[in-house]
C-alpha cells in the first residue's frame, strides 16, 4: 500500500482539494479524502504543499521506436518500402531500454500512444503503453493494437513521389490508395464471413486482417494530417466507409472548426514547440487548441516526441496558455482529454477510485517552466523520487 499525505489534489475530475490525501492498494486508487488515515504498514508520501495530479498523457509519440542518440540503427518508425503497411506493429520496435523512458517518467508523462510514422499512407498499428515498470515492453501494454496509423499530405509524398518515384507522387494517389485498400478489404471481410463449403475462404492476407477491426470499427484510424485540404480529405474518405477517426497534428484545423466539429472528429495538436519546417505547416499556431476548444472540439496536446522531447508536455501545455487557452483546459488536454481520445480514460487521466495510480507529486504548479516532478507513480508502484 501506498500513501500519498496532505498535497493539494487536482483530479481533472471536476474537483480539487486544497488538502487531501491518497491511497493506492493493488496498483489502483482506492480512496481519496480530505480525512483519510494512513492504513498500518502503508508506505507514505509526504506531499504537504506539493501539488498531486493524474500522470501526464501524450496521445502520440514515436516512443521507443526513434531511440535517442542514434542514427538509422534505433530509428524505426517507418518501414519506407510499401505505401501500406497496416501488419506491421510499433510494438515490435518498442525499446523500452533507451533513455528517453526515463526522461519521460522523470517529466511526470505516464503513458502514451507509440506509433509508426507517417511515411507511408497506411503506416501500420499504434499502441497504448506505460513509460515505465519494467524493460519488458509487454509488460507496459494497456491497448494492443489501439489504432491504426494514416497519413495525407507531404511525407508519402516526399518518401514516395520524390524519393522513389512512385505512387503515390500526388494527394489524390494517396487517397486513392487509402480507397482501394478498405475496399480490399471489406470485400477480404465478406468473402471470410460468407465461405461456405460452396463458397471457400479468401487466401490469407496479413495486411486486410489487420485491416479488418478499422473496418469494424472496433479500433479508431489516427490519421496523420495539417492541411486543411488533407483534413477535408480524411473526412470524405473515412466517412465513405463510416470509420472512427482521431486527427493527428490539425495544424490548419482551427481555420475549419465547423468541418471538424461537423465530423465528430476529436484532435491531437502539435507538435507546435518546433520550427516551422515545412509549407504544410504555414499557419502553425500555439492558438490553435484553445480556438478549437472553445469550438467544441475535443483536442489534447502532442509532442509528437522525439520532434519535441515527452519530457516538456507540460512545457507545451504552458504555451498554449500564453496563447490564450484556460490553464485548468491545458491540464485537461495532457490527462483526461488525452485519455478521452484514446478511448481509455476508464483507466488514466484523471485522479479517482478504482482507476490505475498514475500519480505525480509536483513541487510547484506543474506548468510552471521551474516545476519539477518530485515523486512519480505508475500502476502504484514509486518509479522515480527526485530526493
Amino acid at each position: 500500500m501506498l500513501f500519498i499525505r496532505n498535497g493539494r489534489v487536482m483530479t481533472m475530475e471536476g474537483q480539487e482539494y486544497a488538502r487531501a490525501s491518497i491511497l493506492v492498494e493493488s496498483g489502483k486508487i482506492k480512496s481519496i479524502g480530505e480525512n483519510l488515515e494512513a492504513p498500518a504498514g502503508a508506505e507514505i508520501i509526504d506531499a504537504e504543499g506539493k501539488y498531486v495530479l493524474p500522470g501526464f498523457i501524450d496521445a502520440h509519440t514515436h516512443l521507443g521506436t526513434h531511440e535517442s542518440s542514434v542514427r538509422w540503427e534505433g530509428e524505426d518508425t517507418n518501414e519506407m518500402t510499401d505505401p501500406v503497411t497496416p501488419h506491421v506493429r510499433a510494438l515490435d520496435s518498442i525499446n523500452p531500454m533507451d533513455e528517453t523512458f526515463r526522461d519521460s517518467v522523470c517529466g511526470g508523462v505516464t503513458a502514451v500512444i507509440a506509433s509508426p510514422g507517417s511515411a507511408n499512407v497506411i503506416g501500420g498499428q499504434t499502441v497504448a503503453i506505460k513509460t515505465g515498470g519494467s524493460i519488458r515492453v509487454d509488460d507496459l501494454v494497456m491497448k494492443q493494437p489501439h489504432s491504426m496509423k494514416c497519413a495525407l499530405g507531404e511525407n508519402p509524398k516526399n518518401c514516395y513521389g520524390q524519393m522513389k518515384k512512385t505512387a503515390p507522387m500526388t494527394r489524390m494517389a494517396s487517397a486513392a490508395i487509402f480507397r482501394e485498400t478498405m475496399f480490399k478489404t471489406k470485400e477480404y471481410l465478406e468473402k471470410k464471413e460468407n465461405a461456405s463449403e460452396d463458397a471457400k475462404k479468401p487466401d490469407f492476407n496479413m495486411k486486410y486482417e489487420a485491416l479488418i477491426p478499422v473496418i469494424k470499427g472496433e479500433i479508431p484510424v489516427h490519421f496523420h494530417a495539417h492541411r486543411a485540404d488533407d483534413i477535408h480529405t480524411i473526412i470524405r474518405i473515412t466517412k465513405e466507409f463510416n470509420l472512427k477517426v482521431v486527427l493527428l497534428h490539425s495544424t490548419d484545423g482551427h481555420l475549419i472548426c465547423d468541418s471538424i466539429k461537423e465530423a465528430g472528429y476529436p484532435a491531437v495538436i502539435g507538435p507546435t514547440l518546433t520550427h516551422k519546417s515545412k509549407p504544410e505547416v504555414t499557419n502553425k499556431t500555439f492558438e490553435t487548441v484553445n480556438i478549437m476548444n472553445k469550438a467544441g472540439i475535443l483536442t489534447c496536446i502532442t509532442t509528437d516526441h522525439p520532434v519535441t522531447p515527452l519530457q516538456h508536455l507540460p512545457v507545451c501545455a504552458a504555451l498554449n496558455v500564453h496563447a490564450g487557452l484556460d490553464e485548468s483546459e491545458a491540464l485537461k488536454s495532457i490527462t483526461i482529454y488525452a485519455a478521452e481520445i484514446m478511448g481509455l480514460a476508464d483507466r488514466i487521466g484523471s485522479l479517482k477510485e478504482g482507476k490505475d495510480a498514475d500519480i505525480v507529486v509536483w513541487d510547484k504548479h506543474p506548468l510552471l517552466t521551474t516545476a519539477h516532478a518530485e515523486k512519480v507513480i505508475i500502476d502504484g508502484k514509486l518509479l522515480y523520487s527526485r530526493d
